[in-house]
């Protein structure tokens, strides 16, 4: 897939699935319920022990069944990694110029975290794709909705606070996707191997998705 059919399945989904485990073997296992729960865009975090291998089995195991990005990733040198390591996309969670960059050149998404206005208009600036408003816990759907009404043509994701009570409430303050982590791959399902929660929860966020885009169509 090229840049922009990643970058449209992204929106098309409207949901990131941020994956982490203290044990990356079981991701993959994750992926596929994720997948037959109807989410195919899949971040697996640097903060996952050998986060690059993971990210080669996932994306072998499963190919363009999904949008396999990275997340964490803190500098430029990750960046190249997670690419050769399979990943379509990359999130971090701030603005780095390098990794902005490094993106660009091979034609990757890129996906920064960014707070401030400031912030979100620098990481559009460098060519951001898509950026990641976090931490969404600490401001809520209302502050997203003040972000866009100055900045229409930014494609925001909200990352952090984003669950089933949420998430309807984000989608209409404007976000073109969500991020969402352990909302829907719950702790306690990964500890319980509990794949049928994880696929029901992403199912359960796809409806929601699905219902309030066409409620505010």
């Amino acid at each position: 897939m090229d840049k922009q059919q990643v970058l449209a399945r992204i929106e098309n989904t409207g949901i990131v699935a941020v994956l982490r485990a203290d044990d990356g073997k079981i991701l993959v296992d994750v992926a596929e319920a994720l997948l037959a729960g109807g989410i195919d865009t899949l971040e697996v975090t640097f903060t996952v022990p050998k986060a690059h291998k993971v990210l080669e089995t996932v994306a072998d195991q499963l190919g363009d069944r999904i949008v396999l990005g990275a997340g964490t990733v803190l500098d430029s040198e990750t960046a190249r990694i997670a690419m050769l390591s399979g990943a379509q996309y990359i999130v971090s969670p701030a603005v780095n110029l390098g990794v902005i960059e490094i993106c660009q050149r091979y034609s990757k998404a890129i996906m920064p975290g960014a707070l401030t206005p400031t912030e979100v208009i620098t990481a559009w600036q460098a060519g951001a794709d898509i950026v990641k408003v976090f931490p969404s816990d600490l401001t809520g759907p209302s502050y997203l909705k003040a972000l866009k009404a100055p900045l229409p043509q930014v494609k925001l994701m909200p990352t952090g606070g984003v669950n089933l009570e949420t998430a309807a409430d984000f989608i209409q303050a404007g976000a073109c996707c969500l991020g969402i982590g352990g909302s829907l791959v719950e702790k306690s399902a990964l500890q319980a191997n509990d794949m049928q929660r994880i696929q029901d929860l992403a199912a359960q966020y796809v409806k929601i998705v699905k219902e309030t885009r066409n409620n505010c169509s």
